[in-house]
């Protein structure tokens, strides 16, 4: 995050000023639509710059260790939906890195909750929210703690 921060501060935010900078000299600015997008564009840049900021600056360091015959923070997980009788496969991430429609699941979701710490073989109850709940078994899991391929999530 702090490399982002850094390359949207040093490299893109004078390259974006400058753009806003040549597009206002091109006249009547209520129709100068290049004008508009660049400024778009930069204020784009500085809300991405305010909010990695805001991250970094309450961030809290979560252990990411765990023995290697139980789930943990990027460990890849193959679970059973026993209603379905269907399996998935999940990384377990933070939560600035969730993507569900990647499989990317949260430690704060209640799968994510519910499998760390578990091991294979285990029948996992999930607690959802509304106080409903599902049992998942733990297939599989792959230990990795490796998240640099993984994006962090946009404001």
């Amino acid at each position: 995050m702090e490399e982002e921060i850094e390359y949207r501060k040093l490299t893109l935010r004078p390259k974006l000023l400058e753009e806003v900078k040549e597009t206002r000299a091109h006249g009547d600015l209520s129709e100068n639509f290049e004008y508009h997008a660049a400024k778009r564009a930069k204020n784009q840049n500085e809300s991405r710059i305010r909010y990695l900021d805001r991250v970094v600056r309450t961030a809290e360091i979560i252990d990411d260790s765990s023995r290697d015959d139980e789930v943990g923070m990027n460990n890849r997980v193959k679970v059973l939906f026993e209603d379905d009788n269907e399996e998935e496969e999940y990384k377990i991430v933070t939560t600035i890195r969730g993507d569900s429609l990647h499989n990317l699941i949260s430690i704060e979701s209640p799968l994510g909750k519910a499998l760390m710490g578990h091991k294979v073989g285990d029948r996992v109850e999930v607690l959802m929210e509304n106080g409903s709940s599902y049992y998942v078994k733990v297939m599989e899991i792959t230990n990795s703690n490796d998240d640099s391929g993984d994006r962090i999530r946009s404001y």
